[in-house]
């Protein structure tokens, strides 16, 4: 995956590390699931922390984990995903879809919310 203790990763090297994941895949497929599995991780990577659809991120988020963590153990060993966290951070991301509702609005959305409320209550 590129040269050690650099940031530097080569396309190549991760399409070949996801063909260890998933040896099954035909080389067109494969290519395909590279480019899924990296859209739909750089789009619930900017939409959980961002608020947009919380529940919804938090759940495809910890489904898409669960699926890379059960490849990891299947086709690498169990130490894999054990020793990368992949089922902490599984078990971590569906936290906020548990939460209240506006736990992730900003600050001046649930005021202007609650002022609404209390002010519409009083009348």
């Amino acid at each position: 995956m590129g040269t050690a203790h650099t940031a530097s990763v080569v396309w190549g090297d991760f399409a070949a590390y996801t063909h260890n994941l998933a040896p099954h895949l035909p080389g067109g497929l494969l290519d395909a699931a590279v480019w899924v599995a990296t859209a739909a991780e750089s789009l619930l990577g900017l939409t959980l922390p961002a608020g947009v659809a919380v529940r919804w991120s938090a759940r495809a988020g910890a489904a898409l984990l669960l699926v890379f963590a059960v490849s990891m153990a299947l086709f690498l060993g169990w130490e894999a995903p054990l020793s990368a966290s992949v089922f902490a951070a599984a078990a971590a991301v569906p936290l906020p879809a548990l939460s209240p509702v506006h736990a992730f609005a900003s600050a001046s959305t649930v005021s202007s919310q609650r002022a609404g409320t209390i002010s519409g209550s009083a009348l």
